[in-house]
């Protein structure tokens, strides 16, 4: 009976190591994502935006993104998984909305009020995977929350410009 119980608790921890491998895997998919999504955004309104500060900021921001982007992409090479492309769907709609309301209203009030929604989606986004991939490891844990505040930082920032 003894071997049976170190037989099921072997299983059980292979079990959770390999729930901890995938959701490590799939928190840095849906961040790399993200990253992704909001570089495109910021890339969509930067040509259209007038005040130097808040140019200032969103080049910033980019880099801040482009730079987790770069980390998230080399763990997930570690992991020997592929990264994840925004919902093209989510893409378009995005795209569709940013040209639509900047054809209505071209100021740095309205590129300031997408970037704001943007991030407030994408922390509330992060906070969701942080939860639903509870046993990912820390450095990929590390990453989101760092992407969280970038994110937030970000929105905070815009509040001048609404």
């Amino acid at each position: 009976m003894e071997n049976t119980g170190k037989t099921e608790a072997a299983r059980d921890m292979e079990n959770v190591e390999n729930k901890r491998h995938d959701d490590t895997e799939r928190l840095l998919r849906e961040c790399n994502a993200g990253i992704r999504m909001g570089i495109s955004s910021i890339d969509e309104v930067l040509p259209k935006v007038r005040d130097s500060r808040l140019k200032g900021i969103l080049e910033s921001s980019r880099r801040e993104h482009a730079d987790l982007g770069d980390e998230t992409h080399e763990l997930l090479l570690r992991y020997d998984c592929d990264a994840k492309e925004p919902h093209p769907v989510a893409k378009s709609m995005s795209w569709l909305k940013t040209n639509v309301m900047l054809l209505v209203d071209p100021s740095d009030r309205t590129v300031a009020d997408l970037m704001t929604d943007g991030c407030n989606m994408g922390v509330k986004s992060l906070n969701g995977y942080l939860n639903e991939y509870a046993l990912a490891d820390s450095r990929a844990r590390q990453i989101t929350g760092r992407l969280i505040d970038v994110e937030e930082r970000m929105a905070d920032s815009m509040a001048e410009f609404l």
